[in-house]
This record gives structure tokens, C-alpha cells and sequence, in this order.
């Protein structure tokens, strides 16, 4: 094996259909991450438990989790199951040296996942990926129908868990249960005391933001995040493999992916909205069964903006609208980051203080704002550029050297 088939993919042959549904997903996950960065924990899963939900505040909450909860983190999952054999495949011919790669990779990335948890926010999704990683990485090789089968037993799996949970309810000792209840719909004292904590400085911070990071590397990460993550970028090797992520099948494919996508997924996701409200978001409904819904509904919602991103990418008659996106998809570490970055600032003490101050719809305008920004810079940056910094850094790491980053033209060729 050469060492030149030993290195990063080059800008040049990167494919732009990849790179664009990773841009679209990134800049779409700010839309629920926002809340995340915004407001108390519990907010994010339950909306009843801080702030205004009536006006358009509700409406907003509803189109978020009918268009965006879930189905962002999806396509990224999907994207990093087939990152993986994106990044494996010309080595496949030396198992030795495609495992190293793929594990030198993804230490550091968990290494960068764990210093963005501890340190900025505990909303990470970094450690998750990593931590899925090393074993997804074994069952690469298998043919999409086997992944395709595997992955959705894996997410059947995960909802079998909180099924599994709430029929334990009634058996439960009445400590653990009032935890998760708590973690459910905080009183009004752990929601003043999580606001002051962030409304205060960096270091003051930890008192929530390490314990909110060790749950969600642990029991989350067991209870939820490894079945979902797991499941999908097994699905998403599947589709790799297939060439539905590179555009590679034909339109009516993705016509037909896009209407059962939709048809699916929308009535899930819907008839779940409408459950919990009907429930009053109670905790022993909306927690558990009342989030399938959009568990499995955001599969099929996803599956149909892949499609819709796949068309757009065949047609050839979007390229100068899809530039700005693919060039966020590639440097998508770098924006996740910058992602926190800014909106730590804006909401905690060590910025603008604004955390638990923001009406929903103030929120979505934040969001529009952070998207104008990476749609302007990134390309700005890859002008100059072969990476972002921060995949600079991790693939100067991974590859065990400082990597070229001044590129040599400004042009970047595209690959449909």
C-alpha cells in the first residue's frame, strides 16, 4: 500500500451531493440545539417544562419538532456511518491499516468531543459518535440489506429500552422515579438555580455542565444514544454503498424515496405532536411512548430531505445555491463548534448573559443569523483553504502529521 492512498481526501475529490447534505444538516440541527444553548435542559425534550408556549412561541415549537427535531441528527448520524467508509475505503485491502486509520480518527475525535462536553456545552454529540464508532466499524463489510436489517433492529432496540422503562414505572423505587421526574419537569427552584449557574461565569458553569455532560455520556448514552446513533449509521453505510448519499440513483428513486419518506414519517411525527399535547405532556406518556413517534416518524422525514437534497444535486442547475452549503458541510466540524462557540457567548455569563431571556421566536432569529454568517464565511474560507481548522487539526492529528492547509486554487471542482 502506497503512502499516498494513506492520506485525507482532497478538496478536489470530495463529492459535492455528501458535502451539501452535510452542510443543509448542520445548519439544520442549530434549529433544536438552540433551545439546548437557550434554556433549562429540560426544555429540549419537554416544552411545557420553561417558557412561553402559547402565540407564536408555540408555533414555533411545533414547526421545530415537526421539521427539525431529530431529523438533523438523523442525516449526521446516517452521514457518519458512511463518513466511515468514506474515509476506510482505499485501504479496505489492508484490515490493519484501515483500523488504525478509522481509530486514530475517531480517539480523537472523542478526545474533541469530551473537551467541547466538559468545557463548553453539555450538549455534545461528539462522544457519542466516537463511542459508536468502534463497533459499527466492524459490520462495514456487510451487504446494504443485512445493515439495512441490523440498523433497524438496533433502533427497535432502543425503543424496546423506553417501552421497557415505563412499564417499570409502578415497580420503580419512588428515589430513582422522582430523578426522572425531575429531569422530566424541574420545580421552580432547580430551574432558578440551573439559570443562575449559567447566567453566571465560565468556571461557575461546571457546577451544571459537568454532571449534565457525565448523564449524557452514561445513562443517555445507554438508554438512548448508542441504539440511535448505532442503528442509523448502519443504515447510513447501507445507503452509501447503495449511492443513494452521492446521487448516484436515478430521479424517479428519489422521487418515489421522497414521497414514502414523507408519507410515513409527517403522520408519525404529527400524530405524536398531537398525543402529547392531548396528554398534557404528562411524564408517563410523553416521555416514553409519546416520544416514538417522532423517534421513528423523523427516520422517514429524514430519508425524504435526503431525497430532495439528492434531486437538487442531480438537476446541475443549482450550483451556484449549492456552493455555500457544500462549503459548510466541509468544514461541519469547524461550524458545530463555532455553533457553540457563539451561542455560549450570547446566552452564558462569560458573554451577553442572555440564557433562560429568550423567547422561542427570538431564538429562530438567532438561528437565521448564525446560518447567514457560516453561509458567508465558509466559503470565504475555502477560498484559501483546503480545510477548516478544526478538521485541520483533526486530521493533522489522525494522519500523525501537520496536514497542507494554504490551497493552491481557489476553485474547487464539483462532483455530481
Amino acid at each position: 500500500m502506497s503512502l499516498e492512498k494513506n492520506r485525507p481526501t482532497q478538496p478536489k475529490e470530495r463529492i459535492i451531493a455528501l458535502d451539501f447534505l452535510r452542510g443543509f444538516a448542520l445548519l439544520g440541527i442549530l434549529i433544536m440545539n438552540i433551545q439546548g444553548f437557550s434554556m433549562p435542559e429540560a426544555a429540549y425534550f419537554n416544552p411545557t417544562a420553561y417558557g412561553d408556549l402559547t402565540g407564536i412561541n408555540r408555533w414555533v415549537w411545533i414547526l421545530s419538532h415537526l421539521f427539525a427535531d431529530s431529523k438533523f441528527m438523523t442525516i449526521f448520524s446516517i452521514l457518519y456511518g458512511a463518513g466511515i467508509l468514506l474515509v476506510t475505503q482505499k485501504l479496505e485491502n489492508n484490515w490493519r491499516k484501515a483500523a488504525s486509520l478509522h481509530y486514530r480518527r475517531t480517539f480523537w475525535l472523542l478526545l474533541i468531543g469530551l473537551m467541547h462536553a466538559y468545557l463548553l456545552w453539555y450538549g455534545d454529540i461528539l462522544v457519542l459518535y466516537a463511542v459508536v464508532a468502534t463497533v459499527v466499524f466492524f459490520f462495514r463489510k456487510l451487504s446494504p440489506t443485512w445493515l439495512i436489517i441490523l440498523g433497524v433492529l438496533v433502533l427497535g432496540f432502543g425503543s424496546l429500552l423506553q417501552l421497557g422503562t415505563q412499564a417499570s414505572l409502578p415497580n420503580m423505587p419512588v428515589e430513582m422515579r422522582e430523578d426522572l421526574l425531575q429531569d422530566w419537569l424541574p420545580n421552580d427552584n432547580i430551574i432558578a438555580e440551573e439559570t443562575a449557574v449559567y447566567q453566571s461565569g465560565w468556571l461557575d458553569q461546571m457546577a451544571h455542565r459537568v454532571p449534565a455532560s457525565i448523564g449524557m455520556n452514561t445513562a443517555a448514552l445507554l438508554f438512548w444514544g448508542i441504539w440511535r446513533a448505532g442503528g442509523l449509521m448502519l443504515i447510513g453505510m447501507a445507503l452509501f454503498k447503495l449511492g443513494v448519499l452521492t446521487a448516484q440513483r436515478s430521479t424517479a428513486f428519489y422521487r418515489n424515496q421522497l414521497i414514502i419518506g414523507f408519507a410515513l414519517g409527517f403522520p408519525l411525527v404529527v400524530y405524536g405532536i398531537i398525543s402529547n399535547f392531548n396528554s398534557g405532556w404528562s411524564f408517563e406518556y410523553a416521555r416514553f411512548i409519546g416520544s416514538l413517534f417522532n423517534y421513528w416518524g423523523s427516520l422517514g422525514v429524514s430519508l425524504g430531505y435526503i431525497a430532495i437534497i439528492m434531486l437538487i444535486a442531480k438537476s446541475g442547475r443549482f450550483e451556484r445555491q449549492i456552493r455555500p452549503f457544500a462549503a459548510v458541510g466541509r468544514t461541519a466540524l469547524g461550524n458545530y463548534l463555532f455553533h457553540t462557540i457563539v451561542a455560549t457567548f450570547i446566552f452564558y455569563g462569560h458573554g451577553l448573559g442572555l440564557f433562560g431571556q429568550v423567547e422561542r421566536i427570538g431564538q429562530i432569529l438567532i438561528v437565521f443569523g448564525i446560518w447567514t454568517a457560516q453561509l458567508i464565511l465558509s466559503p470565504i474560507w475555502l477560498r484559501y483553504f483546503k480545510f477548516g481548522p478544526a478538521e485541520w487539526v483533526w486530521r493533522s492529528l489522525t494522519y500523525g502529521k501537520l496536514q497542507p492547509m494554504q490551497t493552491s486554487s481557489r476553485k474547487v471542482e464539483i462532483i455530481t
